[in-house]
């Protein structure tokens, strides 16, 4: 019998793959996994998990063009850590390296306590925290 599954990767596409890594290297402190970096990927690892960010090219090479101009929001990355305090302090770094904070830390019926952000290509993440 095999393990269960994991997740290994979430992957966004974007418009400059460079650009939008390093946003997510600065405001949390991700380091590149450069032994699969490529001309269209750049992958970070994140501790539990990775992330990577595909370039538009990788459409084709998926055969995924027909649904590359999808609009809306599709996917909603979640980034824990280690604090309230952390939130509070990650928000508006994020904003001055060109994040939108769409809502301002708050705490939620759930009792975690999180901000709602778009990074620089307009895609929403939470910076969260779980009460205890």
């Amino acid at each position: 019998m095999t393990d269960s599954p994991t997740l290994s990767y979430v992957n966004v596409f974007a418009r400059d793959i460079v650009a939008l890594s390093q946003f997510y290297m600065d405001v949390f402190g991700f380091t590149e996994i450069e032994k699969i970096r490529s001309p269209i990927f750049r992958g970070l690892d994140t501790g539990r998990s990775s992330l990577g960010f595909n370039a538009q090219d990788a459409y084709g090479l998926l055969k995924l063009d027909e649904f590359s101009q999808v609009s809306g929001i599709k996917f909603l990355l979640n980034i824990d850590v280690a604090s309230a305090a952390e939130v509070d302090e990650m928000t508006p770094k994020a904003v001055s390296l060109g994040a939108k904070l769409v809502k301002s830390p708050y705490k939620t019926y759930y009792n975690w306590y999180q901000a709602v952000l778009l990074d620089p290509e307009g895609n929403v993440f939470r910076i969260n925290h779980m009460l205890e």
